[in-house]
């Protein structure tokens, strides 16, 4: 009996490989992703929430990637509005907050001018006094120097992933749940790929193989043959709170008091969620959790600055990975840009890194590199264009 043939065989079920599983259909190729657990159950459920160009990335100079997320966003109001929505942002200067008026006020100049002065990119800075300031949310005035407002969005992670997937879908491709990678090999003819159910054990072939497996990157490179090392990474925990508390009137961007780190707080199902921590993280991808030290800290830099959250209830906590490449220097100062690494043969990608605004970019360089490998299908659609389903609420 013949196993199955496609174009592309995608490994992992997060934002980045529904990514690429929709833009490859959407090229017209055959494709099949395999996801270990269930779809976004990993990194892509765990973020932040936002889809924003990275103000702070700014004073890295990450002029290019700042740029991309912002036109990436921009074509998600388009594509998703059911999923993704402007929110105002508040930056409040307070006496010994590190970055001062002036910065930002140069810094959201410079953000307005890589979205292109689009409506989305208006600030100002709200006029001084307590009248002004009382109405945000009980935000500590003690101090208080300047707030500056701007917009960005917000989405539903989960929701998004999903809906990407619906999208791919509809344009042809297969996906399966709770289907273990055990050995991908490659031949003159591309790729064998062995992988495992609850029913069983199955094979596919492919010609191109994507390792979009997230923090699992480099163990899947271990089960795909000729052995390749990948690249060297660190695996950066960030931890989320969610407080029984609301916050009504946008998304609050403040600095820990403790090691002046951007953290949000933002409004989240009737609720508040802060966040995000940077904590070094080794061992098994799957055991990620919350500690102690980070629920704390995050709760003292939400009541710092909101004194009612300091005997708020936290609801529930919730961890991720970041894949960063692997460097000195502490975790928040590094490159957020995304590599797209190419094995030996030619025709295994695997993706590090990358940000959930720029997913749909990411996955059209992807799909761009191994384009060539294939033979020339008849375009469903331009993905830049393409309107996302609705796949209902969490």
């Amino acid at each position: 009996m013949l196993k199955p043939y496609y174009d592309v065989v995608v490994i992992g079920g997060g934002i980045h490989g529904v990514g690429v599983a929709q833009a490859a259909a959407a090229r017209g190729y055959s494709v099949l992703l395999l996801e270990q657990n269930e779809i976004a159950s990993g990194t892509s459920r765990k973020s932040s929430k936002l889809i924003h160009g990275g103000l702070r990335y700014l004073e890295s100079g990450q002029f290019s990637l700042v740029r991309e997320c912002l036109t990436e966003r921009h074509l998600l109001l388009q594509n998703a509005p059911h999923l993704v929505e402007m929110k105002p942002f508040y930056f409040p200067v307070y006496e010994h907050t590190t970055r001062r008026p002036w910065q930002l006020q140069i810094g959201l100049s410079l953000y307005a001018l890589l979205a292109g002065f689009r409506k989305q990119a208006f600030f100002h800075r709200l006029k001084n006094g307590n009248r002004n300031w009382a109405q945000l949310d009980g935000l500590t005035t003690r101090n208080l120097q300047a707030v500056f407002q701007y917009w960005d969005a917000q989405t539903d992670d989960q929701l998004l992933t999903r809906a990407v997937l619906g999208s791919a879908k509809d344009m042809g491709a297969d996906a399966i749940e709770h289907a273990q990678l055990c050995l991908a090999c490659h031949h003159d003819n591309g790729w064998q790929i062995g992988y495992k159910t609850e029913m069983g054990d199955f094979e596919v072939g492919s010609t191109v193989l994507v390792n979009a497996a997230g923090p699992w990157v480099n163990e899947t490179l271990k089960r795909i043959a000729p052995d390749e090392k990948g690249m060297a990474v660190d695996l950066v925990q960030g931890t989320h709170i969610v407080l029984a508390e609301k916050i009504r009137q946008g998304i609050y961007y403040v600095e820990s008091p403790e090691d002046r780190r951007a953290i949000f707080v933002m409004p989240w199902y009737g609720q508040t969620l802060v966040g995000t921590t940077e904590k070094m993280f080794a061992g098994d991808p799957a055991k990620v959790r919350p500690t102690a030290e980070e629920v704390r800290y995050l709760l003292a830099t939400a009541s710092h600055y909101f004194p009612r959250f300091a005997q708020a209830e936290v609801k529930h906590s919730f961890a991720g990975l970041r894949v960063l490449p692997r460097q000195e220097g502490a975790a928040f100062s590094r490159p957020r840009e995304t590599t797209i690494y190419l094995d030996k043969t030619g025709s295994c990608f695997s993706i590090y890194g990358g940000k959930l605004t720029a997913y749909r970019a990411t996955s059209a360089q992807v799909v761009n590199r191994f384009q060539g490998l294939l033979p020339v299908k008849r375009l469903i659609a331009d993905t830049r264009y393409l309107k996302l389903p609705d796949v209902g609420t969490e």
